[in-house]
């Protein structure tokens, strides 16, 4: 299964995008002990549009472009779903891995959000919560997610949850 985050915005040089960088790499290296490729990064440069609901169709176009068929879309999202625990998502990767899907795309939208074609084309939305977070910030964040529920399936100590679902204190 192909690993692809596909964002919109390109981030500067500095702690986000080393941050990012290295969750990225580390998924890709334990990824492909459990069939996943490298993971992949597009970045959809942001739409000039001067209306929000037109960036927000140019964008979600180009997002559309990179989602292959038959493949998995997860969209993060302000109005997704906050409540998935990391064994819960990391249980639905493995199932769309087991059952043949090509892809796995991550996508993450512009300043603006998501197009509601996008939405409509994701198999599942997420949200980081109801606060505004910066761009980059929401990328480490995915991306971490991502490594995060590859190391559960690999059965890697980086993550304790506990009993409840929730990490260890």
């Amino acid at each position: 299964m192909r690993l692809l985050v596909a964002a919109v915005g390109r981030l500067k040089a500095g702690p986000e995008r080393d941050l990012a960088a290295r969750y990225r790499e580390r998924g890709g290296q334990i990824g492909r002990g459990l069939g996943f490729s490298a993971c992949d990064m597009v970045e959809i440069p942001e739409s000039r549009a001067r209306r929000a609901p037109d960036r927000c169709a140019e964008e979600g176009a180009q997002i559309l472009a990179q989602c292959q068929a038959g493949g998995i879309v997860l969209a993060y999202d302000e109005r997704g779903r906050s409540d998935l625990a990391s064994e819960a998502l990391a249980s639905r990767i493995g199932g769309w891995r087991d059952s043949g899907k090509p892809t796995f795309t991550v996508v993450i939208g512009g300043a603006d959000g998501l197009d509601g074609s996008v939405r409509n084309r994701a198999d599942l939305i997420l949200s980081f919560g109801a606060a505004t977070l910066p761009h980059g910030l929401v990328r480490v964040l995915a991306l971490e997610q991502l490594y995060r529920s590859l190391t559960i399936l690999a059965g890697h100590p980086y993550h304790r949850g506990g009993p409840d679902g929730h990490e260890a204190a």
